[in-house]
């Protein structure tokens, strides 16, 4: 087969080509550049800073060196506006919300198997292939999406809002071998990246700090820190939209009665409440409401009793889930702490992933956290 290959100058993407090669495929490589720190303003009109850039150009090198060692062409190819409309702008919208989105599964259903698919069509290529750790059974008519054989580096989670089009005629290498696998024939061919570090945060963010470059976006707006038990302030925030349900680490509060987690979000009077310890009732849910849902299987007509992922690396827990017209109900069996309203919900039956969406409400008897408090006095 001619297939695409998304090399994006890591390890994986660089043995998914090498693997496909070595199959007898007829392969050709495309670097995808989604992002531009030149050319993105803020919101204000004012040029971001250009200390943030994200290194593509060394990506890209990294790229180019693995394609010519194969002896493959690799094409670029620029998607900056695409990522910018259908990406990073509903990013910062549900952000602003109050929200915690998540951009990589919306630039895999908008970039990768999307944009690019329409893109390797043009170069009149049939099937597209990345690094992801995931398998497709394309044994029957409607491909089956399944979990990476590596459970530790499954990302499944990820590709979850693929349109059913793309996953027909995408591959995924990766899907039957480990991590310490991909990264043993890496160096067995003398990758030159064989030992460069996995990528980690948002892509377009980069290994920088989250907070600060979302503030080139986010005007800051700091409010009060509230102990959702005593309701005292203990903190001081920059903003409620730039925490998210569960978060642990850099909230500023001092004090031996934490550690001290995030539990509800008030957009509207700006205040961010916490509770101490992990085991806080008021981190858990026992429901949920989910919208934006890509179903990867014929869609359900009674309920289902399945697994459920709310974030990604989670253990996968036991729910039912509802079909109510465009949404879905998700009855936890058992409660769970730090669903968070934004993020993705993940459905699974044994390995096979069978669709999810965006996790529009969680509540717990029926009601939203932040409502509860409100009504507490």
């Amino acid at each position: 087969m001619k297939i695409l290959v998304g090399l994006s100058g890591g390890v994986d993407s660089a043995v998914a080509a090498y693997l496909l090669k070595e199959q007898g495929h007829e392969v050709v490589c495309a670097f995808m550049r989604n992002w531009d720190a030149f050319a993105n303003q803020d919101i204000l009109g004012n040029p971001t800073n250009q200390a943030d850039i994200c290194p593509q150009e060394e990506d890209y090198n990294d790229a180019k060196k693995v394609a010519d060692q194969l002896g493959l062409p690799l094409l670029r190819v620029d998607f900056v506006k695409e990522y910018w409309d259908d990406v990073f702008s509903v990013f910062l919208e549900e952000t602003k919300r109050g929200r915690t989105p998540n951009p990589d599964i919306l630039c895999n259903r908008h970039i990768k198997f999307d944009a690019f698919f329409d893109f390797a069509r043009k170069q009149g290529i049939d099937w597209v292939a990345t690094g992801h750790y995931a398998r497709v059974d394309h044994s029957e008519p409607r491909a089956k999406m399944l979990k990476g054989l590596d459970h530790s580096k499954d990302q499944s989670y990820f590709l979850v809002q693929m349109p059913q089009k793309a996953l027909n005629q995408t591959l995924f290498p990766l899907g039957e071998i480990t991590k310490a696998e991909v990264r043993r024939i890496a160096k067995e061919q003398n990758f030159p990246i064989a030992t460069k570090k996995d990528s980690t945060g948002i892509c377009f963010i980069g290994e920088r700090h989250f907070r600060e470059f979302l503030h080139n976006y986010i005007p800051k707006q700091p409010g009060d820190i509230i102990d959702v038990d005593t309701r005292k302030v203990v903190g001081q925030h920059h903003g409620v939209m730039f925490y998210t349900i569960g978060q642990r680490k850099g909230l500023g509060i001092g004090g031996s009665e934490g550690p001290w987690f995030v539990v509800a979000k008030d957009n509207e009077c700006n205040r961010l409440y916490v509770a101490a310890k992990d085991d806080n009732p008021w981190l858990f849910s026992d429901a949920c409401v989910v919208d934006r849902v890509n179903w990867l299987i014929e869609p359900i007509s009674e309920p289902l009793k399945c697994s459920a992922k709310f974030r990604y690396r989670q253990k996968d827990h036991a729910v039912t889930i509802t079909r109510n017209n465009d949404t879905i109900y998700v009855e936890f069996d058992q409660p769970i702490a730090s669903v968070t309203e934004g993020q993705e919900a993940v459905f699974y039956v044994d390995d096979q992933c069978i669709g999810g969406g965006r996790i529009d409400q969680v509540t717990y008897q029926g009601q939203r956290t932040i409502d509860i408090i409100r009504g507490v006095r």
